[in-house]
């Protein structure tokens, strides 16, 4: 079976498409996340950029001007492969309910 591809819309082979720069609203994680990466120690980070390049769900920036990387903690879904990952072990891992932000938190119980 071969598809008919339209001309527009063609790439070439091996071709990298952006995508839109921004946050998209609809993937932010819901209460289920029960463990947070977190930087333990600034100082051991060698900007290895391995939390950024291994992350499935791009929750990690690198900030230049500054030499550091930040977490964004909405798009999370806690996998911890960052985590893994740290080359200098300068993250690690902590239970949601130890920040006051934390998202297993139920409006009600069942």
């Amino acid at each position: 079976m071969s598809f008919i591809v339209p001309e527009e819309r063609k790439v070439a082979q091996g071709v990298v498409i952006p995508s839109p720069v921004g946050e998209n609203p609809d993937m932010i994680t819901s209460n289920w996340r029960s463990q947070r990466p977190y930087m333990k120690d600034l100082e051991k980070c060698d900007m290895c950029r391995n939390c950024y390049i291994f992350c499935p769900d791009g929750c990690w920036t690198v900030d230049e001007e500054n030499e550091v990387v930040i977490w964004n903690a909405k798009y999370c879904k806690g996998c911890l492969v960052c985590v893994t990952e740290c080359t200098e072990k300068a993250l690690d891992v902590a239970d949601e309910l130890d920040f006051e932000d934390g998202v297993v938190r139920l409006e009600k119980s069942f």
